[in-house]
């Protein structure tokens, strides 16, 4: 297992990336699923053999009550319908830390519950703010979960420009299940998530 980051070069790093993820061009992707309310796209990732999706919708809220919910602290893990515990490792300066955190079985138990170590960071991002994160290969791993491992990914969450009341999130998602899985299932189950985040969240801020 590796030792904690550098925080500073870490973040640095991992935000330059979401910001070319995106900067990437429409025609790269493909549509995954779609509702009134959310998009998700794909495409294949860079990181490892699965694919980076992208999922896009409006929020009827400012950035900074919603950022406040899908960042790790007090508010993610009682809205979150796919995360069942959640703890800070480590806590460092500039919004940055360290969080585990457990996920939900998933399509009837094909996908098992997994278990994540995350270093996360928030930083302004134009009128907005973006909440990123990266995997570590830290800590001891559970007997009861699989270690599932987190490319570079992230929520980019801005005022649009004709109604600063509501906001436009746009979230990155390259999730490494890892185990034996049939790729029919994992994709699947990475598109409805995605979508099920978006009502889990809006019913978190409107209740």
């Amino acid at each position: 297992m590796e030792c904690l980051p550098d925080p500073t070069s870490l973040a640095r790093k991992l935000g330059n990336t979401l910001i070319e993820y995106h900067n990437t061009e429409e025609s790269e992707w493909r549509v995954a699923k779609e509702t009134k309310e959310v998009t998700v796209w794909r495409k294949p990732s860079k990181e490892f053999s699965g694919f980076l999706y992208k999922a896009e919708g409006i929020v009827k809220e400012e950035p900074n009550r919603i950022v406040d919910y899908i960042r790790p602290g007090p508010f993610r893990l009682h809205w979150d319908s796919l995360m069942t515990t959640m703890s800070i490792v480590e806590q460092f300066e500039e919004g940055c830390c360290v969080m585990r955190y457990t996920t939900a079985g998933q399509l009837w138990n094909i996908i098992s519950p997994r278990e994540f170590i995350d270093f996360s960071y928030t930083r302004q991002y134009e009128d907005g703010l973006l909440s990123c994160g990266v995997s570590l290969d830290y800590g001891d791993t559970r007997p009861d979960f699989v270690r599932g491992f987190n490319h570079p990914c992230g929520w980019f969450c801005v005022p649009t420009k004709d109604d600063p009341s509501q906001s436009l999130l746009t979230g990155y998602i390259q999730t490494d299940l890892r185990g034996m899985l049939p790729h029919a299932a994992v994709n699947t189950a990475m598109a409805g998530s995605l979508v099920n985040f978006y009502s889990d969240l809006k019913k978190a801020l409107n209740s």
